[in-house]
């Protein structure tokens, strides 16, 4: 059995990391425009990286939670591969193995002279000044707005292949990510856990009102005991 959870900003949230786009959430203190787009970017660098120095000893400080826990612990029984929005690496901290980061990764920062080329990030943060091998400055290795998703394509292709997909914490009104339910095989399973209504409909997607950090064990356990349809 193929199992493909597609997770979002509410996994995270019960980890202590805020979303941006609940009511106290970070879009609340600060501007789109100011702080996550490459306009931003050429405008105030120096206010960006501030930004996301912030967002990244959040993460650092965050520890997985039972929703992590249990859909790493779910590797044991069948392939699981995590197609995340989320930018923080608790998935790979809880101990899953294959994680697919379609907006990029908060502890890794890329050349802005080859987008291919990306280090990890350690110490303090990052900085003006701070160079890729190339000479170039480094800019944080995430996907902003008004920018293409470049893992996209591969994320389509495991949901397609896909016997089960488990949508997780996401609200699906982030497109073009959100289109990925629909790329789910007509024989899929289609489950999504949030405790509010969601952006997919439709008689085949089971809602399970819950908290990721309780919806997501419940289905694990499930899915473990062949009974998840």
């Amino acid at each position: 059995m193929r199992i493909v959870f597609f997770t979002g900003a509410g996994v995270s949230a019960e980890s202590g990391l805020r979303t941006f786009r609940d009511s106290d959430g970070l879009w609340e203190e600060y501007r789109i425009e100011e702080v996550a787009t490459p306009e931003a970017f050429a405008r105030d660098p120096e206010r960006v990286l501030r930004f996301y120095d912030q967002r990244r000893q959040q993460v650092l400080q965050a520890k997985p939670n039972a929703a992590h826990r249990a859909i790493a612990e779910l590797e044991n029984f069948a392939r699981v591969d995590v197609v995340t929005q989320n930018i923080d690496d608790l998935h790979e901290r809880a101990g899953s193995t294959r994680v697919l980061h379609l907006h990029g990764e908060i502890l890794k920062a890329r050349s802005t002279l080859d987008p291919e080329l990306v280090v990890p990030l350690e110490g303090a943060g990052l900085r003006l000044g701070d160079l890729c091998p190339l000479g170039s400055q480094l800019r944080p290795h995430i996907v902003w707005f008004g920018e293409e998703v470049p893992l996209l394509g591969e994320a389509a292709t495991l949901v397609e292949q896909a016997d089960v997909l488990a949508v997780v914490g996401s609200s699906l009104q982030v497109w073009p990510a959100a289109g990925l339910v629909h790329d789910a095989p007509a024989w899929a399973q289609v489950h999504v856990v949030d405790p509010k209504e969601v952006g997919a409909t439709g008689s085949r997607i089971r809602h399970w009102r819950e908290n990721a950090s309780t919806g997501i064990p419940m289905l694990v356990e499930l899915l473990k005991s062949g009974r998840a349809d």
